[in-house]
């Protein structure tokens, strides 16, 4: 499947948050969004870029979250789940399946 993030302003999580753990430097730990390709595709984004809300461990605002029933009642709080649950509109994923 090949990904068009062109379209329009399509970002990535770590692109929206600015978090910088798209890669692996000294002082971060790359993000397990980055790397999670099973959902490569999902609401257009790259990896688990725009699906970070079904991911362990991610590294929202710099602290490390717990699993996603752990940490759902924050995701569906934040901006940037908002931002691709509109641009995705009918089209959107919420869960695996």
């Amino acid at each position: 499947m090949t990904i068009n993030m062109s379209e329009g302003n399509i970002k990535n999580c770590w692109e929206v948050m600015k978090c910088g753990r798209e890669l692996k430097s000294a002082r971060k730990v790359i993000c397990p969004a980055v790397i999670a390709k099973e959902y490569n595709g999902k609401n257009r984004g790259k990896n688990a870029g725009r699906f970070c809300w079904v991911i362990a461990g991610t590294f929202c605002h710099d602290d490390v979250n717990g699993t996603h029933a752990q940490k759902i009642v924050n995701c569906i709080q934040c901006d940037f789940f908002k931002q691709v649950s509109e641009e995705e509109g009918d089209m959107f994923e919420f869960i695996p399946h």
